[in-house]
């Protein structure tokens, strides 16, 4: 295939939550008086994350969309801690928001830097795809790779979200190429592979630590060179 594009989901892709989200939902937590398990935490998490809606909000002015993402979270973890009394939530609450917009919460996975820079130096353009808010610019400054991508597509701030092709569509168009032309990495078979096949993309699927095959998996950022 001949690429012009290259586009990358963003957690658990490029980088992952330092430890792990109950860990630092327990920290949180601790400093504010209350003691719960990470493990615990960890199960409601993902279960609450599960059951929520898209994190997106099409045709919300962008003024309102900052405060509408710190809602969607405040929902996420109203629902973690349901049945736990944590005295001053709100307070708890923004310190949780912010240590996730904090590069120091987040690593690199040791392939990123590598692949991106590779990419890079064969004059592929790069972006990132997300379903994430606008935290994600800072985490990325902060990490050091901002520097790489012409573009940061986030779903709480184009109005749709993975497995949606808009959310494709908008980067596609950002960056000038058609789908034809680019891939796109990520290591969600529904929201990155499913959505990047249903936008024209070619869809690369990583899989670091769970045993997949097929034409178009990876298990190193890496391989993509390959492509």
């Amino acid at each position: 295939m001949s690429l012009k594009a290259i586009l990358f989901d963003a957690a658990d892709t490029l980088f992952r939550v330092r430890g792990s989200v109950g860990a630092a939902y327990a920290t949180a937590a601790a400093r504010h008086g209350v003691t719960v398990a990470a493990a615990d935490i960890e199960g409601r998490f993902r279960s609450a994350f599960g059951r929520m809606p898209p994190l997106a909000f099409p045709g919300a002015p962008a003024a309102e969309l900052p405060q509408l993402e710190y809602a969607w979270w405040k929902q996420v973890v109203t629902a973690v801690f349901a049945g736990t009394r944590v005295d001053g939530f709100d307070a708890f609450f923004a310190d949780l928001f912010e240590y996730f917009a904090r590069g120091d919460s987040w690593e690199l996975f040791a392939d990123t830097e590598p692949a991106l820079a590779a990419l890079r130096e064969r004059g592929l353009r790069l972006a990132i795809v997300s379903n994430f808010d606008g935290r994600l610019t800072r985490i990325c400054a902060s990490l050091g790779i901002a520097g790489y991508f012409e573009t940061i597509v986030m779903s709480g701030r184009i109005g749709a979200a993975k497995p949606d092709a808009g959310i494709f569509t908008v980067a596609l168009q950002r960056l000038g190429v058609s789908a034809s032309e680019a891939a796109h990495v990520g290591d969600s078979p529904r929201e990155d592979v499913d959505g990047a096949r249903s936008a024209g993309l070619t869809p690369i699927l990583v899989a670091r630590d769970t045993p997949a095959s097929g034409a178009n998996v990876v298990s190193d950022l890496r391989e993509i060179q390959a492509f």
